[in-house]
């Protein structure tokens, strides 16, 4: 006799259809005796006790052990380390400080047994990690003499690190600002995302200027900040059937499983011992190797469930121009959000409270649509699982979810044909179905049901993620006061109609200071600690403390030591331009930066250059020299965007060569934009441009980094901007165009009353002219770009485009009088307090989650 497998129930649920909620190897308390104290258990307890390292503070110890992680980490002799295998050494020590803090925060979070917040964002643009843990550890200045001291220079080690690829834009960078902020805030918080192989994408430039993708294997080196938590996996589920029950629960079997691994990645507060969690998911299949196909012969059907399990967490947003890369994205999302929920499940179950208390220890911040996948499956493990009925299951669910809405822009509201989804989540469809049914409160009334409908008729059907995710929330939150005015009274009105307005309110977008202005610019910091008389980590934790400098701005000597800080900083970005694109950069130059929406900044530039041209020798002595700075990336499947850049390397390349003008006008494209690059470019800036159509841009967190580092605002009255300008005051910005009351009607105009862009524009279609005539390169090639501003203009920049020049003659006159520029820039950086993450977290704990500070004991 032997033990043997029934081969029929493979693929099928088991009979106790319950999920397991197995205890992990961290995360719970020790036993206790009858007296209630802790029981030691096992071993020796003085032993163990003495044995416990604690967070290492003093250089001696620092060294030592940077030096062990050198001799058994890495395996290395003193004779044959580098740069690279100095910072992992000091990385890895820096990690086991953090472990300490952390697992002293997960014991105490779950001694105390607070309600917890998860933020659920499927990108996390966390930058560079060595620099932020020193600083937030308050140990910068010990490893930098311990470093030293091992023959090494800290900067040289902290330039060995490479950006995490897990985001790729603002969404990403705003939660990786809101995770270090909740730890500093001293708050239970806990991200979930994804663990990307390769994340979006490394961007190179060909020789004819177009962006070209290449894979970015950021761990290829491995990452010594995370730490893989083996014993935590769960099994995903994709395709199968789901069979209804006549009790209205569902079984679903068959299809494919996967396992989501768990990594975690240690985020640590400000001047605290508290150290929450970012937990990063992994695909792996369940079973990686078909062992029989292999033996047959087929070799590539051996490793097909490898493949495609581990294809789920390759690379962040596939194009989704294809049938598969669509399919990808769901796959992506669905199994993100069902790894994390079972794990935020399994944590409440170890509470031992009854299932219907879930929303008093569980708030859930759904960062934009992506994660709203959750709010079926927690409906799912509910009904299916709990065995809970659907009022009870539905009431639970809209008591734990909130949503964060960043668009109002119809193209970008993500929506997934009903086929794909029966297809890939059978049982998930079901539910969304029946939120259809219940939710039917304005019977009659057919066009706004249609509106409503959390299913958009078409062909194919769609499902609607933003419907579904107001509908399954207790709030839902825009990111600037004019965004969530527009979410009121736009794309959400009809549910403002149905739930109230007190469902929908704002949180304006935060940063945090310590990365955007203490490490990225540490001149100014200084400069400012110095000049306030305030010890740095108290400004640092309460921004509006700046306005303290709002009295030193007509003192000249401050003025000088401010003026003096930008240009270091310029300098710094031209010795970045020198070393990676080989070119010089005039640093008594106006930097002009911007590093999203384009399309109107080059078309500007290339007017700047063709009345530069027009100009006599003299006349172009007195104009302004300026340097103008492109950076960011065009999705692969954004075709319009790739010509956009290919445009500007171009337009570059020609005015940087010309004689006659480049002493006045030279521009640049930094290629592979990341916070890294971000930390060198926006300290140097004079002005930045945020120059969005009004009423499409949520908010923005880049305007906010630029001013809190002095550089002055160019932008259209749109998103944050307002807010910014309502702070500094309208006489330290620069705004251009059109409102947004003006928007839809000039829409309106271009299809069915258009305008010739000659008549509305003259300098633009100058500017047009030039480019379809070949100046900058084969004209045809741009006619896809130029096209969209001559047809529809969709972005109004035929509308705003003279507006938008008059407001850059604004910035040139206001720049010549350079004492006066100084006092601006000052008054800017002053009055950001604001526009802190500290202040937007606290917002979320205390109006949205009900949440609570917890200090760790001393």
């Amino acid at each position: 006799m032997t033990a043997v497998i029934d081969t029929s129930t493979i693929g099928k649920p088991k009979p106790d259809r319950h999920r397991r909620h197995v205890r992990t190897l961290t995360g719970y308390l020790p036993e206790t005796d009858s007296a209630g104290k802790p029981k030691w258990p096992r071993g020796d307890e003085k032993t163990w006790k003495e044995a416990l390292r604690g967070v290492h503070t003093d250089t001696p110890t620092i060294t030592k052990s940077i030096v062990n992680h050198v001799q058994t980490s890495l395996a290395r002799q003193p004779h044959n380390i580098d740069d690279l295998g100095a910072y992992q050494a000091a990385a890895l020590s820096v990690r086991d400080n953090l472990i300490v803090n952390w697992n002293e925060t997960q014991l105490h979070y779950t001694r105390k047994a607070p309600k917890r917040a998860y933020y659920l964002s499927l990108e996390f643009l966390m930058g560079r990690t060595l620099d932020n843990a020193l600083l937030n550890l308050g140990l910068k200045n010990q490893y930098t003499d311990s470093v030293n001291k091992l023959g090494f220079n800290i900067e040289d080690l902290l330039d060995q690190e490479r950006d995490a690829a897990l985001g790729n834009g603002g969404l990403g960078r705003l939660a990786a600002c809101y995770l270090d902020s909740s730890a500093s805030q001293e708050l239970p918080v806990w991200g979930y995302g994804l663990r990307y192989q390769y994340g979006i994408f490394q961007q190179l430039i060909a020789p004819d200027g177009q962006q070209l993708e290449a894979p970015d294997p950021w761990l290829e080196n491995q990452n010594p900040w995370e730490l893989p938590r083996l014993d935590v996996s769960y099994e995903i589920r994709f395709y199968g059937h789901a069979e209804r029950l006549e009790s209205g629960k569902a079984v679903w079997s068959g299809g494919q499983e996967v396992l989501a691994i768990a990594y975690d990645v240690m985020i640590p507060g400000y001047e605290t011992k508290n150290t929450n969690n970012l937990r990063l998911w992994e695909s792996k299949p369940k079973r990686g190797f078909d062992l029989n196909s292999f033996n047959a012969g087929d070799y590539e059907r051996a490793v097909e469930s490898s493949n495609s399990a581990a294809a789920i967490t390759s690379v962040l947003y596939p194009n989704d121009h294809t049938t598969f890369g669509k399919e990808l994205r769901l796959k992506q999302q669905y199994f993100w959000t069902a790894a994390s929920l079972a794990d935020i499940m399994r944590r409440f179950k170890n509470l031992d409270k009854p299932i219907t208390e879930f929303p008093d220890y569980v708030a859930i911040q759904l960062n934009d649509t992506h994660p709203t996948l959750a709010i079926p499956e927690l409906m799912r493990i509910l009904v299916d699982e709990e065995d809970l009925t659907w009022d009870l299951a539905w009431n639970i669910t809209t008591n734990t979810f909130f949503f964060t809405n960043h668009t109002v822009l119809p193209v970008n509201i993500q929506k997934w044909p009903v086929p794909l989804m029966e297809h890939l989540l059978p049982r998930h469809m079901q539910i969304i179905y029946d939120i259809v049914t219940v939710d039917k409160k304005f019977p009659g009334d057919l066009e706004r049901l249609a509106r409503m409908s959390i299913i958009e008729e078409g062909f194919p059907k769609q499902v609607r993620m933003a419907n579904l995710a107001c509908i399954g929330s207790r709030k839902v939150n825009g990111v600037a006061e004019l965004h969530s005015e527009l979410v009121r009274t736009t794309i959400m009105k009809d549910f403002v109609d149905l739930y109230g307005v007190s469902k929908f309110s704002n949180v304006t977008n935060g940063i945090t200071p310590r990365r955007w202005l203490d490490q990225c610019n540490p001149g100014l910091s200084q400069l400012i600690t110095e000049t306030l008389k305030v010890p740095r980590n108290v400004w640092l934790k309460d921004l509006y403390k700046l306005e303290g400098l709002l009295k030193y701005v007509d003192d000249p000597s401050f003025q000088k030591k401010w003026a003096a800080v930008k240009q270091s900083n310029k300098e710094r970005l031209a010795h970045y331009v020198q070393t990676t694109l080989g070119h010089t950069v005039n640093t008594k130059a106006m930097f002009d930066v911007q590093v999203k929406r384009q399309s109107l900044n080059i078309l500007g530039v290339i007017h700047r250059y063709l009345t530069l041209k027009a100009m006599s020798a003299e006349e172009r002595k007195k104009v302004n020299p300026k340097v103008v700075f492109f950076a960011g990336k065009a999705a692969p499947g954004y075709y319009i965007a790739k010509l956009i850049i290919r445009l500007i390397v171009n337009v570059a390349r020609v005015i940087n060569a010309d004689p006659e003008t480049k002493e006045y006008l030279t521009m640049f494209f930094l290629p592979d934009y990341s916070v890294s690059l971000a930390e060198v470019l926006i300290p140097a800036s004079d002005i930045s441009q945020h120059i969005s159509t009004a009423g499409t841009e949520a908010s923005g967190t880049s305007n906010m980094k630029f001013c809190l580092n002095g550089g002055l605002l160019v932008g259209t009255v749109d998103g944050a901007n307002i807010e910014i300008a309502e702070e500094v005051g309208d006489a330290n910005v620069f705004f251009f165009g059109h409102l947004t009351p003006d928007v839809e009607g000039l829409r309106y105009q271009h299809t069915y009353h258009p305008v010739p862009v000659e008549q509305k524009s003259p300098a633009l279609a100058a500017v047009l002219k030039e480019v379809s005539a070949g100046r900058f390169g084969d004209p045809g090639v741009y006619e896809p770009f130029l096209n969209t501003v001559r047809q529809h203009d969709y972005y109004l920049i035929t509308d705003d485009f003279e507006s938008y020049i008059r407001a850059l003659s604004m910035v040139d006159e206001a720049y010549q009088d350079r004492t006066e520029w100084i006092k601006k820039s000052i008054r800017t950086a002053a009055k950001m307090g604001k526009f802190s993450s500290d202040r937007a977290i606290q917002d979320y704990a205390q109006e949205y989650w009900n949440i609570e500070s917890i200090k760790l004991d001393a």
